[in-house]
């Protein structure tokens, strides 16, 4: 797997995104970091990321307000989405979909997994959610 793919963090918990970081560097990647949805939305716009690992619950901004205002830029439209949850529940997951997410990793991320879950995300078809008004 190429290690040149462009990986935005976008999660406001510092002991996560310092693992994270670190799992990422560990294997060659070089990630842009925002500690939340307004930062990590203009980075988003300054960068046009390959795949964003994006956070549900943060204050401001959440998730799924960022996945959708991805989702809604021509330039970003194709970038893969992650979320990044402590909640897999039912009604969680099919909130995660309708937001344009392209797939989720579940806290508390487990580090001998979380690289090959990423590679299998960047790996997969890429689909364009649909627009919201």
């Amino acid at each position: 797997m190429s290690t040149s793919a462009r990986i935005l963090v976008v999660e406001d918990n510092l002991e996560n995104i310092d693992l994270i970081d670190y799992l990422l560097r560990a294997h060659g990647y070089s990630p842009s970091l925002a500690v939340n949805g307004y930062d990590g939305l203009r980075l988003a716009d300054q960068m046009e990321p390959d795949l964003v690992l994006l956070d549900i619950r943060m204050p401001g901004m959440d998730g799924y307000e960022v996945a959708i205002a991805i989702k809604a830029r021509p330039a970003l439209e194709h970038t893969r989405i992650v979320a990044i949850t402590a909640s897999a529940m039912v009604n969680e997951r099919q909130r995660i979909d309708a937001a344009g997410f392209d797939g989720y990793i579940q806290k508390p991320i487990e580090p001998e997994l979380f690289i090959g879950q990423l590679e299998h995300l960047l790996s997969a078809p890429r689909r364009v959610a649909q627009r919201v008004a």
